[in-house]
């Protein structure tokens, strides 16, 4: 996979991410994860009602062959799922979380970005790696800039790290995040519900391949 055109689409795309709230009310939040299987990425993503968080939709997309991983270049290998597993939703929600970072990437586009723009939809990227910046205060901070937030959700539990995406603040981020935490779980809980949901998905179709090899 050549990463040059990629790059440059990257350095082209940034600049048009709007870090300011389109919505003046959240009524629902979604949430996106993916899993690996083979040669397949499979796309979960469900909506919630807010603030209650009971689930009102999932939907599932199976991306056979995507692209190889490439540090950098998360979007271009699970956005296409994302996207298909978005398109199958009766209701869009008012904001989608996304596993992965927003802004918080070195080119200021990571996936959650990148969805965001794609499909014109408020998003912020939730991930419980932190590859930028360094965290003075709870801030990440970045040549100067902060470009999200550490936050603490279970003692004795990797931070997970929040940064805006596309059409959200810095501050309705972290006020989100903090308001879709769960005890005891780690992640919010609309990443929770579609990682669940994911691996459900992900053992059944093991025993589906499992059943197809004893039948041959």
């Amino acid at each position: 996979m050549d990463t040059t055109e990629l790059k440059r689409e990257q350095h082209k795309l940034a600049p048009r991410i709007i870090l300011r709230d389109n919505f003046t009310r959240i009524n629902t939040v979604g949430g996106a994860d993916w899993a690996l299987l083979d040669d397949k990425l499979i796309a979960c993503i469900i909506v919630c009602e807010f603030p209650s968080l009971k689930l009102k939709e999932k939907a599932t997309f199976i991306l056979h062959n995507p692209l190889p991983y490439k540090p950098g270049f998360l979007a271009y290998r699970a956005m296409p799922a994302v996207i298909e597993a978005f398109n199958k939703l009766n209701e869009e929600p008012d904001i989608l979380m996304i596993r992965g970072g927003g802004i918080l990437h070195s080119r200021r586009i990571g996936i959650a970005s990148h969805v965001g723009l794609a499909l014109n939809q408020a998003t912020l990227g939730v991930t419980d790696k932190l590859k930028l910046g360094v965290v003075e205060n709870g801030k990440i901070i970045n040549r100067g800039e902060i470009l999200g937030f550490e936050v603490k959700t279970r003692e004795h539990a990797r931070s997970i790290y929040v940064s805006p995406g596309h059409l959200v603040s810095l501050g309705t981020s972290l006020q989100l995040i903090q308001k879709t935490i769960v005890p005891p779980h780690k992640m919010p809980e609309p990443l929770h519900i579609a990682n669940k949901i994911l691996k459900k998905k992900v053992k059944e179709m093991k025993q589906i391949s499992s059943l197809e090899d004893i039948s041959k």
